[in-house]
């Protein structure tokens, strides 16, 4: 599964970890991405959606219809 939220589109950050002697090497920050399982009255169908903490809350703001409305829009799919 790719770490990329449907909703917002965040997708992992990069940069370094740092020791104590100030070594850098490579890391990788992932967006904390959930599975999650709609229900869309608008499709009249279950729809599982790979979103983000703040996806969720968007979610929970705008409505699953709107937010269904936009991804398809943009022409991702479900």
């Amino acid at each position: 599964m790719s770490r990329i939220c449907q909703v917002t589109g965040a997708k992992p950050g990069f940069g370094h970890h740092v020791s104590h002697s100030h070594r850098r090497t490579n890391r990788r920050f992932n967006v904390n991405v959930q599975s999650k399982r709609y229900w869309v009255p608008s499709l009249n169908r279950h729809v599982t959606l790979t979103v983000s903490a703040r996806g969720i809350k968007t979610i929970d703001q705008r409505g699953i219809d709107a937010v269904v409305a936009q991804i398809l829009a943009r022409g991702g799919r479900l």
